[in-house]
């Protein structure tokens, strides 16, 4: 009988953990079944395998971001989201470095489900740069340079491969500072009104 209270959701998020702790490189159905306190046997009556854990931490990983980086940018705008949005991600990928490294695993095609999470992520960024006034094609490449600075970032940061003497910190802050310029540089120029005829005066016909 399947232990009482256990679930496959509880599976995933005490799996979560496991990868938390020791890198997902090392996470096993052992090891998660030692969490959960029961048998490997056991485990399997709630999960199909460990393809299907790291696929339920990927899931839990982006949901709990996607939570994370709208409340971090709800009631601001514009570079003030920027910042709020990227200090959140850095933030998430510090507390939980397992999940976070699962979570850039991209949904196999046709599972709906994966997808759906992923894309509730992506709309809570894409609402977040509204401030930018960028164009649909515009701010597909911002979101992905966005996300391809953090996560270079927050990876070299976990693997410690930042040996210079100089902070991060500051690092980090003119990483952001970098792509609100060029986010600022990608919108689109309004077109200038024509110019209006001095009062008093017709305007001249093209000739």
């Amino acid at each position: 009988m399947p232990r009482a209270g256990l679930t496959p959701e509880r599976v995933v998020r005490a799996a979560a953990d496991v990868a938390d702790e020791t890198g997902p490189e090392k996470l096993t159905l052992a090891a998660v079944a030692r969490r959960c306190g029961v048998s490997l046997p056991g485990l399997y009556k709630h999960v199909d395998g460990l393809d299907a854990v790291r696929r339920g931490i990927a899931m839990l990983a982006v949901e709990e971001l996607a939570a994370r980086l709208a409340a971090a940018a709800a009631g601001v705008a514009g570079r003030e989201a920027l910042v709020e949005l990227s200090a959140a991600y850095r933030g998430y990928a510090a507390e939980h470095p397992g999940r976070y490294a699962l979570s850039v695993r991209a949904p196999e095609p046709g599972d709906t489900e994966h997808e759906a999470v992923s894309d509730r992520a992506v709309a809570v960024v894409a609402s977040a740069f509204k401030g930018y006034r960028l164009d649909d094609g515009g701010l597909v490449h911002a979101i992905r340079m966005w996300r391809i600075a953090c996560h270079g970032f927050v990876t070299l940061e976990r693997d410690t491969a930042f040996g210079l003497p100089e902070s991060l910190d500051e690092t980090f802050d003119r990483l952001v500072d970098a792509l609100d310029q060029a986010f600022r540089e990608a919108a689109p120029q309004r077109a200038a009104e024509p110019e209006r005829p001095a009062r008093g005066r017709r305007p001249r016909r093209p000739q």
